[in-house]
């Protein structure tokens, strides 16, 4: 008989490509990966890893069990969603990972919410960027994943993904507190033509969104620092190396000699829940679901509350 953990370990190296990334895929440590191929390739009596390089390389026998060991695994995780369905209990494990102002800003709601509802359930949570979100539950690393896109450039997705909106986050321009346009009402990106930009990482998607938007505006962007956390960006606002895009998940507290104002360009990102759409089935999922969106009801609710009072 295949062990099945054995086969899971065998499909993770092929999805992941290298014996690290297969590790962090499993949560385990890479010897622990060595050691569950070495006792695969004695249970079937083959090799099925070449060393290439400094790495591995499946061979044509590791290749052939790795098609077979996806069906079998994408096979057994539809029946323990058609088990779970038919229980209708919310039990069991749900992986799920959330960008960094997601995480901060919706997780301690949504998961206290989860575990008060349903003890049973066992939730692991994660930070990770929206790209290696999608990617994580199209291999089915993730159940769910909490990511987004923006008003003017969406996120595509993968055929075989479902979607739900979590919230609309607004966004505001975070000036340190003795700029010259730091007393306005409300400001113009045109505005910021010759200021020096705190942004993302190169290549990060909100990072190029920036650089599409303020294109899109005739500016030719003057990226002074990078920095993938927001709080880090703001940091660097109150320092007064320049201007940051702040939207509102997460944001609050702003550090002391900083500002935020609104845009006449009004700009918004949208927050969304994406999974599998053969988990519909799961009653985790649903109930993941539901969680999120209620905490995004009421983020939505504090931060027009705040934009009524004049909180910034």
């Amino acid at each position: 008989m295949l062990n099945l953990e054995r086969l899971r370990t065998l499909d993770a190296l092929a999805r992941h490509g290298s014996v690290s990334g297969a590790a962090a895929g499993l949560h385990i440590t890479t010897s622990a990966v060595s050691q569950q191929m070495a006792k695969l390739e004695r249970e079937v009596g083959q090799r099925l890893l070449a060393r290439n390089g400094r790495g591995v390389r499946l061979t044509d026998a590791g290749r052939l069990l790795a098609e077979h060991a996806a069906r079998i695994l994408s096979q057994v995780e539809l029946a323990q969603s058609d088990l779970e369905a038919q229980r209708g209990r919310v039990a069991g494990e749900l992986r799920v990972s959330a960008f960094p102002t997601a995480a901060r800003g919706l997780f301690p709601v949504a998961l206290a919410d989860l575990r008060r509802r349903h003890p049973a359930l066992r939730v692991r949570s994660r930070e990770l960027e929206p790209e290696r979100g999608v990617a994580g539950v199209v291999r089915g690393d993730l159940d769910l994943a909490v990511v987004l896109d923006w008003y003017n450039k969406p996120m595509p997705l993968p055929d075989g993904l479902v979607k739900a909106l979590v919230l609309d986050d607004p966004a505001d321009v975070a000036l340190p507190a003795g700029h010259r346009l730091a007393d306005r009402d409300e400001v113009d990106l045109a505005e910021f033509a010759e200021d020096e930009w705190i942004t993302w990482g190169e290549g990060e998607f909100c990072h190029e969104w920036l650089m599409f938007t303020l294109r899109s505006k005739g500016i030719e962007p003057v990226v002074g620092h990078r920095a993938a956390e927001s709080h880090t960006q703001l940091a660097l606002v109150a320092a007064g190396l320049g201007v940051c895009v702040a939207p509102l998940l997460g944001r609050d507290p702003l550090p002391d000699g900083v500002v935020t104002r609104p845009l006449r360009q009004r700009m918004r990102r949208h927050v969304f829940v994406v999974w599998r759409a053969d988990g519909d089935r799961r009653p985790s999922v649903r109930a993941a679901v539901q969680a999120l969106r209620e905490a995004g009801e009421s983020v939505g609710a504090a931060g027009k509350d705040a934009g009524r009072q004049g909180v910034r």
